[in-house]
């Protein structure tokens, strides 16, 4: 097999695709394309039989992650077993892998301290131990799971991992454990050195040292992360082959160049030296795909075989899967092996340039294409500057950043003032480069939110970059030029296809005890909002983001839209607008429309002003027209010194269904607009006051005799929302109830000249 081993890893990466996508016409491809190797005899019966054993072994190996076949976790409330993670300590939380005896299925422990402004520590609890053998006291549950289009699934988060259920710690004193495993020394390492980097250096520069040496990011504030993923610049937080070989580097050094050991002791010394380091820095997909390679390269070196770089690169990717199968879902690993795969196939380009610095350039680049179907499938935008970005960030890191971090570390044994001098140079350097960042992504930032790209699209992206690729290794610029061109073209398609799409779609977004309705109108007429809500603290009354950046901003950037036409407000509750001043900050929101009678205090008017929103107010009878598509205005008409009783309230049609959007008014007002417009037909209620028996009037809903009522309420909510008598009055004019505690967003897709259908996120 030597010399073929890429084609089982092909073999494999196309079984993989065919569980992740469950299209079994995969196969068939797969099948043909065996066939046409053999048939034109471009390959031999043997590759082509141990090819298809592969592709069939993993096709069954390799689990396919369904929550629908997740059972009720046991109920059972004492539980043994074994610790089978490192413990995990950051700000807010202990957490750990937990394999139950009993039920023979891995958990997920976690532990939140009742002080939340008091980091957690296990100094209390020191048989709390990678291996330990524990008894739990606690009761395993779901986790939680996506309710919403485009928001983060933890559910299956941890599915991918083979982690079904999770348990949560009410004290430390709950769990009683004893013994331990050899590799807790090697983890006890890691957390030995994370404390003499706290100790030694600054906690700016502890945090990037910990990140690059480590594979830890927890130090890192949100906000850089979140800056280096809009700006593709993710991989360099993570530990890659550059890295490893740094740390080859280094240490080969020390034992050579110094006359410490024979270069064949030395080897020896490596092939220990670099799991432990694999294991002390995080022991993620990359690590281990870096530190394997040198692993396998030294050993065919020792027992002299040679074996090409795509050999043993195919070996390592069959290897780690075999060793864990689950590892295919990690991100780290898909990105891993994709990128080395893109640097493979370009290598012969990479090393034509003789210089250095044109060298980190190319592999930037390459780097960047090769992740760009991942990059939206996973965050949903693109950055085209972003490749530019690399180009200049990239070798910094790699020349600078990483050597330097690796050097910092070792010198943190010598005496602090030493060590403060390249603190502080490190800081003032860093931060240049940090605000360089910033800068690009305040004035240059022309992100592309589009969403995934579909399958059979990211399989053009790959065939027209490949060509690309080919033509540019071979010299063949022109060529090259033109499929570069077919690329853009092909991104640019994917971008702009909602406004040649004639479906419009209305979402009642699950914001929990909070409202959030988002309607696009067909061909990307336009984006609009009824509501834009928030849950908030009881302590401090403040809106929370956390309904804006789980919920709004993911299936906004799922959908592709970064640009709002108009935000309907029909009171001043933080439920109905707690999320406008977060979209004002990430979002372009052209207009804010309320009514009349709403409430504006002057830092509301200062922050509206300061964004360039334009402020329309409203009153009854009002129609507003929002990109030729009109909303009729029923209320307020009169001042009821209540803010929910003076909820605007907006009439409309989609889809030949007409609608009714009552805010939080009361039976009172609803028994008021019947009155006044007593020829007025509803189709679609949008239930006001989240189904509270202060709204919904019997009178009301028998007249407007509406086919469907939506009811926007946080799950399990201590208004006992919706009530029992609202439920009651619904069903008894057989009204189809849709509910975001029972059914997550709710979703009516519809076209201008046919009624359209709801379906529920949550089956």
């Amino acid at each position: 097999m030597k010399g073929y081993w890429h084609l089982t890893a092909i073999s494999v990466a196309i079984s993989i695709l065919t569980i992740f996508f469950d299209n079994y016409w995969l196969i068939a491809i797969f099948s043909i394309w065996l066939f046409y190797l053999l048939y034109d005899e471009r390959l031999g019966k043997v590759p082509i039989l141990l090819s298809l054993t592969f592709f069939l072994f993993f096709l069954l190996y390799i689990p396919d992650i369904n929550e629908a076949n997740v059972k009720p976790p046991p109920e059972t409330i004492q539980h043994k077993g074994k610790i089978e993670s490192p413990i995990t300590i950051t700000q807010n939380k202990i957490d750990f892998h937990f394999q139950d005896y009993r039920s023979e299925n891995k958990v997920l422990v976690i532990y939140f301290p009742e002080n939340q402004g008091q980091p957690p520590s296990l100094e209390n609890y020191p048989d709390i131990l990678y291996g330990a053998t524990c008894v739990i006291q606690g009761e395993m549950e779901l986790p939680d799971q996506s309710t919403n289009p485009g928001q983060f699934d933890y559910r299956n988060y941890l599915l991918k991992q083979a982690i079904p259920y999770q348990l949560i710690l009410n004290s430390l004193d709950d769990i009683q454990c004893e013994g331990s495993a050899f590799l807790h020394l090697v983890y006890n390492i890691r957390d030995m050195l994370r404390k003499q980097v706290e100790a030694n250096i600054s906690k700016e520069t502890g945090s990037w040292l910990t990140a690059i040496v480590l594979g830890d990011d927890s130090l890192l504030s949100d906000d850089t992360i979140e800056l280096f993923q809009r700006w593709s610049l993710s991989h360099i937080l993570a530990i890659s082959g550059l890295h490893i070989g740094l740390v080859v580097a280094l240490v080969y050094f020390a034992l050579i160049k110094l006359n410490l050991f024979t270069k064949e002791k030395a080897q020896w010394i490596m092939m220990l030296f670099l799991p432990v380091y694999a294991l002390i820095a995080g022991g993620e997909p990359s690590v281990w795909r870096a530190s394997t390679m040198v692993l396998i390269f030294i050993i065919l070196n020792k027992v002299k075989l040679k074996f090409s770089v795509t050999d043993t690169f195919s070996i390592v990717f069959l290897l780690l899967i075999v060793v864990d199968k689950y590892i295919v879902y990690h991100v780290g690993f898909q990105l891993s092996f994709i990128v080395t795969f893109g640097l493979l196939l370009s290598r012969q380009w990479i090393s034509n340039t003789n210089i250095s610095v044109m060298q980190v350039l190319q592999i930037g680049f390459v780097a960047q294409m090769m992740i760009l179907p991942l990059q939206l499938a996973y965050f949903s935008t693109f950055q085209p500057l972003s490749i530019l970005l690399n180009w200049i960030i990239v070798p910094y890191f790699s020349l600078f950043i990483i050597p330097f971090m690796f050097i910092l570390l070792l010198l943190t044994a010598l005496p602090s003032f030493f060590v403060l001098f390249f603190d502080k140079a490190f800081v003032q350097i860093h931060n240049i480069v940090l605000t360089f960042i910033e800068f690009m992504d305040t004035y240059a930032n022309f992100a592309w939110t589009m969403g995934p790209l579909p399958i059979i699209v990211a399989v053009f992206y790959y065939i027209l970059f490949f060509i690309f690729m080919n033509q540019l290794q071979h010299g063949k610029l022109n060529q090259a030029f033109r499929f570069g061109c077919a690329i853009t073209i092909l991104i640019i398609c994917v971008a702009i296809r909602p406004y040649f799409s004639p479906v419009g779609m209305v979402t009642m977004l699950d914001v929990g005890q909070a409202e959030a309705f988002v309607i696009e109108l067909p061909y990307r007429q336009g984006v609009i909002f009824i509501e834009a809500g928030a849950t908030f603290s009881f302590e401090d009354m403040e809106p929370s983001d956390r309904a804006y950046k789980q919920v709004i901003k993911p299936y906004l950037d799922s959908r592709g839209i970064s640009h709002i036409d108009a935000v309907f407000l029909s009171h001043k509750d933080i439920d109905h607008v707690g999320s406008v001043p977060f979209m004002l900050e990430d979002l372009d929101v052209e207009q804010i429309i309320i009514s009349d009678l709403y409430e504006l205090d002057r830092d509301t008017i200062e922050l509206w002003k300061n964004h360039d929103i334009q402020i329309q107010q409203t009153k009854r009878d009002e129609i507003i027209v929002v990109e030729d598509h009109p909303f009729y205005v029923l209320a307020p008409y009169k001042d009821h010194n209540s803010a929910n009783e003076n909820s605007l309230v907006l009439y409309t049609e989609f889809g030949r269904k007409d609608w009714l959007f009552s805010g939080e008014i009361g039976k009172a007002e609803e028994r008021e607009i019947i009155t006044t417009y007593q020829s007025l037909p509803v189709d679609v209620l949008k239930v006001a006051h989240h189904g509270s028996n202060t709204s919904t009037d019997e009178t009301f809903i028998s007249r407007i005799s509406a086919d469907y009522a939506l009811i926007a309420v946080g799950e399990n909510n201590t208004y006992g929302h919706p009530t029992l008598e609202v439920l009651e009055t619904l069903s008894e004019e057989a009204m189809t109830i849709l509910r975001t505690d029972k059914d997550g967003a709710v979703q009516y897709q519809f076209t201008n000249d046919q009624q359209g259908t709801f379906f529920k996120y949550v089956p």
